[in-house]
């Protein structure tokens, strides 16, 4: 089964006629704002648009209204605004309010509740679900201030998309820049088609107990055998599972992305290290997903002292590290669900569909590594998710991260809906 979630409307499609909310703030890409509104307006959506002062200075009210046939707010008591309380009707009769871009200062204000313009007043006003697409200056975005703002607002139950990284108008390189229109149209109709955005929570009950980031097999003590997983699926499982219900603990390796807040981490940076925790965790764990990227081979022994370089070849004698995915499997009590990951670069799903058999998973997540987009530490990915009560996988296009997390949290549901989860209820 091939699941289409892309912006053309096939698949599941939101509601005819959803009303969204666009708030367009002042950064350099409020010209892509556009786009986002043509996204939505081919997938149906009536788009309504708001403005800070600001942005009206880098693209004109005029281009909204032309596109999307609407008034444009900027001041509710300018004298040409239809509604004298627009702050209210406007962010009370949409079915999602979604800022792009979104500048530090609006993020600043969303998080302290301040209201003082028309946009920040329709955050405060809102009762949809709202979506954030950020973009700014990489110092800015990575400033502690701004990282304490988006903590709080995933806090609150808002949706950030986090920005790219790339050449910055400024000519800074970096995490910054807006996130594709595509991606930010998809998000925004992954929301609109409903599930935990709307508040559903379908995991509740749940203990969920989730393998995030790479580990680390040393050598010596500067070197050590690791990979470029960045945790980020692993994170993006977590904030899922959170919002839809579930109590989530992560034993986290080395990693590089945001840590979800709302959620018990476990650190544990050698697959030793991991492998005890995870067999520890599990015990009081109904679902286990084990995304981490575990080193297969450490070196057989590890150098008290640093490995001096000279002329003459060095060698290593590598030996296996604990398989923690079929070791947590083999140990599942009645009720336990156990779903693996599959990172290959060739003949992915055949090896997938044997690391299912092999290892006595209820479910497997295949990625292709070799693929654009859906590698190590990308915002994005493309998956394949096969189950062991069925014969034909389900094919996701690339997606973000938390978009493919909701996927995989959707088979995990269905999984429960089976002989697994009623005997993990009625344990």
């Amino acid at each position: 089964m091939t699941v289409n979630d892309n912006t053309g409307g096939t698949g599941d499609a939101p509601k005819a006629g959803e009303r969204v909310a666009l708030g367009v703030t002042g950064g350099i890409a409020a010209y892509k704002a556009a786009e986002v509104l043509r996204g939505l307006q081919r997938a149906g959506c009536r788009v309504r648009v708001a403005m800070t002062v600001h942005a009206t200075k880098l693209i004109a009210p005029l281009t909204f209204r032309a596109l999307s046939g609407e008034h444009v707010v900027v001041d509710d008591y300018a004298p040409d605004n239809p509604d004298p309380i627009a702050h209210i009707t406007f962010a009370q009769t949409v079915d999602l309010f979604l800022v792009a871009p979104a500048t530090a200062d609006i993020i600043a204000k969303f998080a302290t509740g301040v209201a003082d313009d028309f946009v920040s007043t329709t955050y405060l006003a809102c009762d949809a679900p709202v979506l954030v697409a950020p973009a700014m200056n990489t110092t800015m975005w990575e400033h502690p201030a701004t990282r304490r703002n988006i903590e709080t607002l995933r806090a609150d139950g808002v949706r950030i998309i986090e920005p790219d990284a790339g050449e910055m108008a400024c000519g800074t390189i970096g995490p910054g820049r807006l996130s594709a229109p595509e991606r930010i149209v998809a998000a925004a109709l992954e929301i609109l088609r409903g599930g935990a955005a709307r508040g559903v929570r379908d995991l509740a009950g749940e203990r969920i107990l989730i393998t995030a980031g790479a580990t680390r097999e040393e050598i010596d003590p500067v070197r050590f055998i690791s990979n470029r997983s960045s945790g980020r699926m692993g994170f993006a499982l977590a904030e899922a599972a959170r919002e839809r219900g579930a109590e989530v603990t992560i034993v986290a390796g080395v990693t590089s992305a945001p840590k979800p807040p709302g959620v018990r981490v476990v650190e544990a940076v050698s697959a030793e290290a991991m492998m005890r925790a995870a067999a520890t965790e599990f015990q009081s764990a109904t679902v286990f997903i084990g995304a981490a990227a575990v080193a297969d081979y450490r070196p057989a022994g590890r150098s008290a002292q640093k490995i001096k370089k000279s002329d003459a070849a060095l060698t290593l004698e590598l030996v296996r590290t604990p398989d923690i995915l079929a070791t947590v499997s083999a140990a599942r009590q009645p009720g336990q669900l156990v779903v693996g990951f599959a990172a290959e670069s060739e003949n992915v799903i055949e090896h997938a569909r044997r690391k299912l058999h092999d290892k006595h998973l209820d479910a497997i997540v295949a990625n292709d590594i070799t693929r654009d987009g859906a590698g190590f530490d990308a915002e994005t990915n493309a998956v394949t998710i096969i189950t062991a009560d069925r014969a034909e996988p389900v094919e996701l296009p690339l997606m973000s991260k938390l978009e493919a997390a909701h996927k995989i949290l959707d088979e995990v549901v269905r999984l429960r809906g089976g002989r697994a989860g009623k005997s993990a209820r009625a344990k």
